[in-house]
């Protein structure tokens, strides 16, 4: 199953200068983008950030794939 990004992600000027950012957080498709990048598992997103969802981070790949 697809996951559609726009559930998951919006941009908004008032939040990180309207960078993308996962819906209800001020956590940032960059910031999640740079953690994987440095190894971090789904997992250990999670767990250091419980606003995050599995979906969530599927939505940063799909967003990114868009």
């Amino acid at each position: 199953m697809m996951i559609d990004w726009r559930n998951h992600i919006h941009s908004d000027s008032g939040i990180l200068l309207g960078k993308p950012t996962i819906k209800g957080t001020r956590i940032s498709v960059e910031l999640i983008l740079e953690l994987c990048s440095n190894g971090w598992t789904t997992e250990q997103l999670i767990e250091s950030y419980p606003k995050v969802t599995e979906d969530d981070i599927k939505a940063v790949f799909a967003y990114l794939r868009e």
